[in-house]
């Protein structure tokens, strides 16, 4: 479906797999439905040769501003929205992708500063969360009590920091993590996107008593496993509204993203497009 207003300029920041894939798309898509790329940023410039239009690379992001985005995509690394997400918000909206990022309290404070100041808004991508919109009015009408998240998958689809890089895994499933979500992103950036967005989706609740778990499960080779449980308000007898709900997401071996989660991403820009740029962190 087309966008219903001028054709929105879109720049990308982050060329793995999930920047393909969206690079792929707004060149194939773009123009039929009101989206015009304008640039894809990448680290390892290198790795966009041959595949992105020359005239499509942006050799420096802080000269984002030459091409007149109206959303910035990021779909790179949480150091990307710590560096620089303030500064993009000056020109842009900004679509998070590494929501992991938004646990550290400053970053946080400095992209709600940024979207204020400049009118911009921070649209967070939902990525594997199910049953996000759920949560979000659960949580507003007074009775989300609880909720956890747990994410299970190999080994080998991790990339772990710090104290849990070094974490013995005993057994053909182990527990690397369990406890607040904030405590766990620092040390797992790209793997703890799902229970950011949920801590996202429930304020009430938040990074700090949201839970997330983490899991390495020998007998998940390609696939990802999301587990959202939540807990609400006992009815009358005593006993409580609870919902489970689980994911089973196909992904490559050794793959940080599933199959699954790049088309949602991409609804997700769709999305947040459709959504007035309201200042603020809004969930898409």
């Amino acid at each position: 479906m087309a966008l219903d207003r001028a054709p929105w300029r879109v720049g990308v920041v982050g060329y793995g797999r999930l920047g393909q894939s969206l690079v792929s798309h707004l060149l194939a898509q773009g123009p039929e439905l009101g989206l015009e790329l304008v640039f894809v940023w990448n680290r390892d410039q290198g790795r966009m040769a041959g595949t992105v239009p020359p005239s499509l690379q942006l050799q420096d992001l802080a000269a984002l501003r030459e091409r007149h985005p109206d959303v910035v995509v990021e779909v790179a690394h949480p150091k990307i929205i710590h560096d620089s997400g303030a500064h993009i918000l000056r020109h842009a909206n900004l679509l998070v992708g590494s929501p992991s990022a938004l646990a550290d309290q400053a970053t946080e404070q400095r992209l709600q500063e940024a979207s204020h100041r400049w009118g911009h808004a921070v649209f967070v991508a939902r990525g594997a969360l199910w049953g996000s919109e759920d949560i979000t009015r659960l949580d507003k009408a007074g009775g989300l009590q609880s909720l956890r998240v747990t994410m299970a998958t190999h080994p080998d689809g991790f990339r772990l920091e710090g104290p849990l890089a070094a974490a013995p895994r005993t057994g053909p499933r182990t527990v690397l993590y369990q406890g607040p979500v904030r405590g766990l992103c620092p040390w797992a950036p790209r793997n703890s996107n799902t229970m950011a967005a949920a801590a996202l989706a429930a304020p009430s609740l938040g990074f700090d008593r949201v839970i997330g778990v983490l899991v390495a499960d020998l007998s998940l080779p390609d696939m990802h496993v999301v587990d959202v449980e939540l807990t609400g308000p006992p009815g009358p007898a005593g006993r409580s509204f609870v919902v489970h709900t689980r994911r089973e997401n196909p992904a490559e071996p050794g793959a940080v993203t599933g199959s699954a989660t790049v088309t949602a991403f991409w609804r997700s820009l769709l999305g947040c497009c459709q959504l007035p740029s309201k200042p603020g962190i809004h969930l898409c």
